[in-house]
């Protein structure tokens, strides 16, 4: 499974952005793909993730301003950042897992992930 993201760029505190992750290889064989993030000298961590009903989680820092969404039928995940603010600056990757609950707020939940994407970097500076 490979995975490509894309839409990150450089922003003002209150910008928007779309990131998109576009799956390719043996989709059929995950069970799930988030979004995480990182900033230099922090863990990564989970942002957000959808069930297959549409059902979206959100890590609390986010809820409300950041959007998940899919297309299936194009095996894309997408993440709509809006009013971003500068602790949004970071690394930006989609990650997938075969088999499993989708865990995105868990502390090691990126230790769950068996693909990773190389990342979109996302800067909001004034």
């Amino acid at each position: 499974v490979q995975l490509e993201e894309s839409g990150g760029g450089s922003v003002q505190p209150g910008g928007s952005l779309r990131l998109s992750c576009v799956a390719s290889g043996f989709t059929d064989s995950v069970n799930c793909v988030s979004w995480f993030r990182q900033s230099p000298g922090k863990a990564r961590e989970g942002v957000a993730r959808i069930d297959d009903d549409g059902t979206p989680q959100y890590r609390s820092s986010v809820k409300g301003r950041f959007t998940v969404s899919k297309d299936a039928a194009k095996n894309t995940l997408y993440l709509q950042m809006d009013d971003l603010k500068p602790e949004d600056t970071a690394m930006y990757y989609c990650a997938a897992r075969k088999s499993g609950t989708c865990y995105i707020l868990r502390p090691d939940a990126k230790n769950y992930y068996n693909y990773w994407g190389q990342g979109t970097q996302v800067t909001v500076s004034s």
